[in-house]
């Protein structure tokens, strides 16, 4: 009997960041000396007292299930941090965006998507019956999208707009004047849903407001998506979090109680730890990243071909390239892996293409190698 896939997953596969990031791997397991700039994953290591938090927690035997939406005292620092909103704890972000779409989105329904965007957001969109309205955002519009641009992509079948600041993978950052514009589209279509996705909040090199408190009167269809994997270097441990009303939150709990139940216990310990300890890594960390980021941009502006703007936060950079004999990104990024042991993330893996996504999560010298292939390759070297 032939394997046959439901309808659902029939045009989903591993995204194309996890592809190369495999592809990489498969390689230097081979024996090829391959730097890997692809992946979203800080270098710095997980805060010492947030892992002590893990092992007290195992020796105190809190190693049982707990409550669906999450432990009590996870999800009051939650909720005392945002100041607003019901609390869901998940087993990542990407779980936290999964129980909203499943639990809120029929056959039909179109959620507006600006691009580039995390790559993840269509497939998870699509998974739970609903349509993804892909509107572009290139570089001449600082990869935001625009009052304008958000008016014309509604219906009355849009169900959600799902925006991400600072952005994956363009860093990009709204300011709260372009927030309320947004926001004064939204008050005309009552229908529509913000998700506000701000995983990366706390990797800002400029001023950032959360959605929540740059338009509060937008709260009652708000849903922030947030966690520790980025900024205190927590991605194994998988803790993601949702903040919105509580109508929408019990369903997003119905769906994850039938899909996971609660997150793994002592993760959600090591959480707590990293919410209510001290908060000056983060500010290392900010300025450890800052001069990567400048170093990284301006080693790219110098390079033929390229041109790369300078992100407002997160930890990536999204330069335009151009090679003669090289057809498009794709095809670009590919041969810089197989030819010059270098992996980088093509833009149409985000619905941009023309671009590269480079991380400099990186350590510098990971950073250093990388760029030097780079520049050689551009420059047939």
């Amino acid at each position: 009997m032939t394997f046959r896939r439901s309808d659902r997953v029939a045009g989903i596969e591993l995204s194309e960041i996890v592809q190369i990031t495999e592809r990489a791997a498969a390689l230097k397991a081979m024996g090829r000396d391959v730097v890997a700039l692809s992946t979203g994953e800080p270098d710095f290591p997980t805060p010492p007292h947030v892992i002590e938090a893990a092992h007290q927690a195992a020796l105190a035997g809190k190693t049982r299930y707990t409550a669906t939406a999450g432990t009590a005292d996870l999800r009051a620092a939650i909720a005392a941090d945002a100041g607003w909103g019901s609390v869901i704890v998940s087993t990542g972000a990407k779980q936290v965006i999964a129980n909203a779409m499943l639990a809120t989105l029929n056959p039909g329904d179109q959620v507006v998507i600006p691009a580039p965007y995390w790559t993840s957001y269509s497939d998870i969109v699509s998974l739970a019956g609903g349509v993804p309205v892909v509107v572009a955002c290139g570089a001449d519009q600082g990869f935001k999208l625009s009052p304008e641009a958000l008016e014309a992509a509604l219906t009355p079948q849009t169900r959600w707009l799902m925006l991400n600041a600072p952005s994956n993978p363009t860093g990009a950052i709204y300011s709260v004047p372009e927030m309320r514009a947004l926001a004064e589209v939204l008050s005309r279509h009552p229908q529509v849903w913000v998700l506000s996705d701000e995983i990366y909040e706390h990797l800002n090199f400029i001023p950032f407001t959360r959605f929540a408190d740059a338009v509060p009167g937008l709260r009652d269809r708000l849903l922030t998506v947030n966690g520790v994997a980025k900024a205190w270097s927590m991605t194994g441990w998988r803790i993601g979090w949702g903040i919105g009303p509580a109508p929408l939150i019990a369903a997003m709990g119905a769906v994850q109680g039938q899909l996971t139940s609660g997150a793994n216990s002592l993760a959600q310990a090591a959480a707590l730890a990293a919410l209510t300890g001290p908060s000056d890594l983060l500010d290392t960390r900010r300025q450890v990243l800052r001069a990567r980021r400048d170093r990284v941009v301006a080693a790219l502006n110098a390079m033929p071909g390229v041109d790369c703007p300078m992100p407002d936060g997160a930890f990536y950079v999204f330069p335009r390239l151009t090679l003669p004999g090289q057809p498009d990104d794709a095809a670009l990024c590919h041969w810089l892996l197989e030819a010059h042991g270098l992996a980088i993330v093509p833009g149409r893996a985000f619905d941009l293409a023309g671009h590269a996504r480079i991380s400099f999560a990186y350590g510098q010298a990971d950073l250093d190698r990388g760029l030097t292939r780079l520049a050689a390759a551009l420059e047939g070297r």
